[in-house]
């Protein structure tokens, strides 16, 4: 046993000359990357029932499972860098010989111990390549974590927008709904004396019928806006009772394709892949192993140290094809960070091209567009009162001052969803910014 002892000896020397020390590691573990977000209990629990976009945004990255996933990525990758940083483990031989034989070699007369310590050199670059590829793994896990927070305040914006809109809707179509009813009791009164035929109370009825209809529509639809959106935060309870303030008040900072997380991690993916091919090299080299240990002779009590070098033939594997797959991988990459630009660009660009018509379309409506409207629906109010005009031209100015809110409330929809979309490709990595 004591040879044993002495092996481990020589395998601790060997570690001391060749191992990282903790420091060491410490050091090579540090990456350059989006600033990761210290790691937080899962949010439970009922939602506010009066509910902001600040709050919905607040409330999804505390809740929703694609961000814990995308986080518990991170830890992953970071864990795998740390792997990456040891070095192989000598590896302890024990060869015993000429025991249990016969004449001289009888029982253990003639037996030779050997114990040898042997270490695998790492002289192709294998270590800095798997180190490299770690790194650059780690980062592309945090810029995921980004994209996936980034994504989910894209949903967020879209769905709060969403909803607003359904919100809003609902509170045209009860307008519309009283008006109607309002319509039904006068024309009854202008045909109880004799003003309008019986006809245009069907009609009056028959608009009151549609607006009713459309009422139990917008009901509907606003609550399942509400309900989507407490699904989208994560939140198994009832749908919020409130949806409160605007979707999109707040301009989003302009935002460069260069810099976009999804160009960044098409980037990071090109690192990946060069050192995924410095690695396939590295494979192809030769890494020898030394070894050193001591053997006994017991039939002369004689001691002598041993050495060992073994050094693999790369006579029919260099891994060629692992390597030409790799260069392969590394072109794709290229074009795929090529492509992320280009459609970076195309969806800012859009997205400023819709934002400009939203503000166009709600600057006409939202000036007189609207205030035309409403005086409208008054005058023909007042002239078929006065029986002036007739039932059908104030059924349509009501229609029209409807179609006209309508109108309004899908161009702020549409601002909010274009500024959603800016405000997404603008996200460059860290906590994005939520809108108040």
């Amino acid at each position: 046993m004591k040879y044993i002892f002495a092996a481990a000896s020589l395998a601790a020397f060997v570690a001391a000359g060749y191992g990282v020390p903790a420091a060491a590691q410490a050091r090579d573990a540090t990456v350059v990357g989006p600033p990761s977000s210290t790691s937080e209990a899962v949010r439970t629990g009922p939602l506010p029932a009066r509910l902001t976009l600040a709050q919905a945004m607040e409330e999804a990255d505390a809740r929703s499972p694609r961000v814990v996933a995308a986080a518990a990525e991170v830890e992953a990758a970071r864990g795998r860098q740390r792997q990456s940083r040891y070095r192989f483990n000598p590896t302890l031989n024990v060869d015993v010989q000429n025991f249990a034989g016969t004449g001289p070699y009888t029982g253990f007369n003639g037996l030779e111990t050997t114990v040898l310590v042997s270490q695998r050199i790492d002289v192709g670059g294998r270590r800095r390549a798997r180190m490299t590829l770690a790194d650059a793994e780690l980062i592309a896990a945090q810029y995921r974590l980004e994209i996936a927070r980034a994504d989910l305040a894209l949903d967020v914006r879209n769905q709060f927008a969403t909803a607003s809109a359904a919100r809003d809707s609902l509170t045209l179509a009860r307008e519309n709904e009283a008006r109607a009813r309002e319509l039904v009791r006068v024309a009854q009164a202008m045909v109880d004396t004799g003003n309008e035929p019986p006809l245009r109370a069907f009609r009056a009825n028959a608009a009151l019928v549609q607006a009713t209809a459309e009422l139990r529509t917008a009901e509907a639809e606003e609550q399942t806006s509400r309900r989507s959106l407490a699904a989208l935060l994560g939140a198994t309870t009832p749908p919020v009772e409130l949806v409160a303030g605007d979707a999109g008040l707040v301009t989003p900072a302009s935002a460069d394709a260069l810099e976009t997380l999804d160009v960044r991690l098409a980037e990071t993916d090109k690192v990946i892949a060069e050192a995924r091919l410095r690695g396939q090299r590295a494979d192809g080299r030769l890494d020898p192993s030394l070894g050193v240990g001591m053997r006994q002779l017991r039939a002369t009590g004689d001691r002598a140290f041993v050495a060992n070098l073994s050094v693999p033939l790369p006579i029919f594997d260099r891994n060629q094809g692992n390597v030409a797959a790799a260069k392969s991988d590394v072109a794709a990459a290229i074009a795929r960070r090529e492509n992320a630009v280009v459609n970076a660009q195309a969806q800012i660009a859009n997205a400023q091209a819709e934002l400009e018509a939203a503000d166009a379309r709600l600057a006409a409506l939202e000036g007189s567009g609207i205030e035309q409207a409403r005086e409208g629906v008054r005058l023909a109010e007042l002239s078929y009162r006065a029986g002036k005009s007739s039932l059908v031209e104030y059924i349509d100015a009501q229609q029209a001052y409807a179609a006209t809110q309508a109108e309004l409330i899908a161009a702020r929809q549409a601002r909010a969803a274009a500024r959603a979309v800016l405000a997404r490709q603008a996200a460059a990595g860290g906590d994005v910014d939520h809108e108040q």
